[in-house]
């Protein structure tokens, strides 16, 4: 029985050459049999791709060490999982205005973002009764789960994030948030959306 290698990675990382960098993975993973969706844009790289163990960590050590990329790979967010089945049917290398789309120009992670928390921080951070925690999921991944306590911002698409933000967050600017989502990646974009404002 086979068992494909899934990797989910992103990286705020500022690419102005994001075509030709493109075009360099898109050839990398056809020839190694990875399938899946990986977007590009100038803000950075986010995507879930699946093939081969030693394809995959061909892959990551691809994005990490070829010349062309330099550095700027060498510190994404990677979460490895398996699958008996190949989960995708297809390839797909896109360059995207956004890699988690959000419709807010100027809002950039690698500009401003906000803290990282450590488990038993976030733990004391969520006990204080002054901290508004805030799940930044969507509606169908809130009703699968969240904290107890936790503010849902009764959103269908991540874009929608901001209206929450005007309607309910502006008059509390004082008090301490603290968000969580499923990979880190809506974390990343929605804290330095506030702390912009």
């Amino acid at each position: 029985m086979s068992v494909f290698k899934v990797v989910a990675l992103y990286k705020f990382v500022t690419l102005e050459d994001v075509q030709e960098l493109s075009s360099s993975i898109r050839e990398f993973c056809a020839a190694h049999k990875i399938m899946g969706t990986l977007l590009m844009a100038r803000e950075g790289i986010n995507g879930t791709l699946a093939g081969p163990a030693a394809s995959i960590d061909a892959f990551i050590t691809f994005l990490e060490t070829e010349p062309q990329f330099g550095v700027r790979f060498a510190d994404m967010e990677i979460k490895f999982s398996a699958s008996e089945d190949m989960p995708f049917l297809r390839l797909k290398v896109r360059v995207k205005d956004e890699i988690i789309k959000f419709e807010e120009p100027g809002i950039s992670p690698t500009e401003i973002v906000g803290t990282y928390v450590a488990p038993r921080e976030w733990n004391r951070l969520i006990a204080d009764p002054g901290t508004i925690v805030v799940d930044t999921r969507n509606n169908y991944e809130v009703e699968i789960g969240t904290f107890q306590g936790a503010v849902d911002p009764k959103t269908d698409s991540f874009t929608e994030f901001k209206s929450y933000v005007a309607n309910e967050l502006m008059d509390k600017k004082d008090q301490p948030v603290a968000m969580f989502c499923t990979g880190g990646i809506r974390c990343e974009k929605a804290s330095s959306y506030l702390l912009s404002l």
